[in-house]
């Protein structure tokens, strides 16, 4: 399949300064970069992997022409994960059914449950089972697991865990722009940066915040004196979650959930999109993601030079050149591979 080129606008080629601007500025205003309307979501409240609670957003349209289930990144929630939002829009004027969900540990499935984020293990399982759910309450086949950042790495773990719950012929594919690939390498890279620092940081106070949640939800479901030991992503992955897993060390539980080790054995069609630019990641890891790729059929790999994490905010003469209807290059290359492989 022939993907135009990404061309940012050139004050955004560093993709620190594209992943600000969108964090600062574009997230103030997003709702009038796309044309498609929110769509007519209903509350659902699905069930994950051993029997978690799951809140989600599920929209069908008339004569839907299959379903996507997606979910956003190591932060936020349904309310203000924005570029999920276009996502679910996008999808659904494009005559997809829509599931967006808050997985564990966020939004309001962190108040249906103390669970912990498991970084796909467990969330892999929660995409399909969500998915099966859907298509009982009417979503048609075929599904197609959409993530971005953290919940990129989360869907290509639901590309591996499918037995037994969904059809092979049921699933379309998974979708993931700028997927955490390999978390031990990414995460050193942010400690031995000064922008990488500043990622990190805020990263750790979001997870802080949502260790404090998960306590004063479900009093007695975590220590507050671990919560207070939290001054890293490192120290909340060691503090909260290892010991539930049976990790003996982090390094151990970022090593066996880094989806880098199984890309070449995926077995369903799988679109890896991947800025070379993005501030989150350890540029070495773009080498041996293509690698990995190249040995894998079933992948479709866009590794671009620009895109910062995630955004892929399209300049004017891009989005001309690619005929897209707005500035969102990543999610429209997503669409089109959806369309050019789906047979109905």
């Amino acid at each position: 399949m022939h993907f135009p080129a990404y061309i940012p606008p050139g004050f955004l080629q560093n993709g620190f300064a594209m992943t600000l601007y969108a964090g600062f500025h574009t997230s103030h205003y997003w709702e009038n970069t796309v044309f498609a309307l929110e769509p007519p979501y209903q509350q659902q409240i699905f069930t994950g992997a051993s029997d978690t609670p799951l809140f989600g957003l599920l929209a069908i349209p008339k004569n839907a022409r299959g379903t996507v289930v997606a979910t956003y990144g190591i932060a936020g929630n349904l309310e203000d994960q924005w570029l999920l939002r276009i996502w679910g829009r996008k999808a659904y004027a494009s005559g997809y059914a829509v599931v967006l969900f808050d997985w564990r540990a966020h939004g309001k499935s962190l108040e249906l449950s103390p669970a912990l984020t498991s970084d796909g293990l467990y969330e892999g399982e929660d995409f399909v089972r969500i998915a099966s759910q859907a298509q009982s309450w009417g979503c048609p086949r075929k599904f197609w697991f959409v993530g971005l950042s953290l919940g990129g790495q989360m869907a290509l773990w639901a590309g591996k865990t499918t037995a037994g719950i969904l059809e092979t012929q049921d699933i379309g594919g998974v979708a993931a722009i700028c997927p955490s690939l390999d978390a031990k390498r990414s995460l050193s890279y942010l400690l031995r940066h000064p922008q990488g620092r500043y990622i990190e940081k805020g990263i750790a106070r979001s997870l802080k915040k949502l260790a404090w949640q998960i306590h004063d939800a479900h009093l007695g479901a975590l220590d507050p004196a671990a919560i207070d030991r939290i001054d890293s992503i490192w120290a909340f992955d060691h503090e909260l979650v290892i010991g539930n897993l049976g990790f003996p060390t982090v390094e151990a539980y970022y090593d066996a959930t880094s989806p880098l080790h199984f890309l070449p054995s995926l077995e369903i069609p799988t679109l890896i999109i991947y800025a070379e630019n993005d501030p989150f990641f350890d540029p070495a890891i773009a080498p041996d993601l293509e690698a990995a790729c190249a040995k894998n059929p079933n992948i479709d790999l866009l590794l671009t030079k620009y895109g910062g994490h995630a955004v892929y905010a399209n300049s004017q003469k891009g989005q001309k050149q690619a005929n897209d209807p707005d500035i969102w290059w990543a999610w429209n290359r997503v669409l089109q591979w959806m369309e050019g492989d789906q047979v109905f």
